[in-house]
């Protein structure tokens, strides 16, 4: 073989990747968006080591423990990869299968009755008896599917608040819709008493964590999307109306819970790095494009821990990270007797860790 023969081969095999690059179609129409400058890691952000002790509860016993709950024995259930739900002991030594919804069970929460309300990203939203027996409450809203139904949380009254981060992409997608930067989440609500679903929030840039305040007068939707927490008030004088309860967060924002008196723990599933990675291509949809066209290895994210605590008014009064990756990709925090624990996207355990002692508003 001649080099002139190799040279044509080499250029026709770059000029097929960069078609390829270019022009092979994608599942996404980006949107462009200049996002706000991202906050310094100074003050309330300062970097730390406060999740490098982490515990880890059930090794092995599956993987991306997505949230986690807790029932009045205080035994510990998390949804697993492949639609297990798994309940271990309170100390964590032993687990059994309380379910398998078939699907990928994301956001759990306890109901008054003691049943297990379950957003499954596949099968909607669906409620699991103590004895382990599925029932599905919804799977649609105003004639649109639920695609990947994510988050929940509870009120007082019995209505359940939940998520469908996207009526357009499932959970396998999820890096799509975030690529896509368009406004395809919801925030809903479920009324037992009646078995139906209305629209709460529309428009929302994937819909995610979910969380009624403690008295009851708003819920707040995490947007990872737009990198914020967005409130809805239920009572009082702006009852109806939506506003922003903390923006321009240092990382993507997961789940969100309440401890039920002054603090919502909130996940932050990538930090700054991954942050400042998708700020440069967010205004600019065609890069958006040739980025899906790479494999998933190539758009890897990073493994920074990051967890905060908010106080009723969304101020920060807790930073908990860990640059190292002792536990990553973290997609809850609830609290439940003086400790912490933490889901995951791609950990093979639950995180467990004291409720830190240190309020930065103090």
């Amino acid at each position: 073989m001649t080099w002139r023969k190799i040279l044509i081969g080499f250029v026709a095999i770059v000029t097929l990747l960069l078609i390829y690059l270019l022009f092979w179609p994608v599942s996404i129409d980006p949107a462009a968006w200049t996002p706000p400058e991202a906050p310094t890691l100074t003050g309330v952000y300062e970097p730390n080591t406060r999740l490098s002790a982490v515990e880890r509860i059930g090794v092995g016993a599956g993987v991306g423990p997505e949230d986690v709950a807790i029932d009045g024995q205080g035994r510990i259930y998390s949804g697993m990869q492949g639609g297990r739900i798994l309940r271990f002991e309170a100390d964590g030594s032993r687990y059994e299968v309380f379910a398998d919804t078939k699907g990928a069970p994301l956001g759990l929460q306890f109901d008054a009755a003691g049943n297990l309300v379950v957003c499954d990203s596949y099968k909607g939203l669906l409620s699991v008896t103590p004895d382990g027996s599925i029932t599905v409450l919804s799977t649609e809203q105003g004639g649109v599917p639920f695609r990947l139904t994510d988050d929940v949380d509870i009120a007082a009254d019995g209505t359940i608040y939940f998520s469908d981060a996207s009526f357009k992409f499932s959970a396998k997608e999820y890096m799509a819709d975030l690529m896509e930067h368009r406004p395809n989440g919801r925030l809903l609500a479920y009324d037992p008493g009646s078995n139906s679903t209305r629209l709460v929030l529309d428009k929302l840039y994937f819909a995610n964590g979910v969380a009624v305040s403690p008295d009851q007068s708003f819920v707040l939707v995490a947007e990872t999307g737009k990198y914020q927490v967005k409130r809805y008030w239920l009572t009082g004088p702006k009852s109806g109306d939506s506003d922003i309860f903390i923006d321009n967060l240092p990382g993507f924002p997961d789940g969100i819970s309440s401890n039920g008196k002054d603090t919502f723990w909130l996940a932050l599933i990538q930090g700054p790095e991954s942050r400042k990675d998708m700020d440069s291509v967010l205004p600019q949809p065609f890069i958006r494009k040739i980025l899906m066209r790479l494999p998933e290895s190539a758009n890897a994210p990073k493994n920074d821990g990051f967890v905060l605590g908010l106080d009723i008014e969304g101020n920060v009064i807790h930073n908990l990270q860990d640059p190292s990756g002792s536990y990553v990709q973290i997609t809850s925090v609830v609290e439940h007797d003086k400790m912490l624990y933490l889901g995951s996207l791609v950990e093979d355990a639950i995180g467990r860790l004291p409720v830190p002692k240190i309020n930065l508003s103090q």
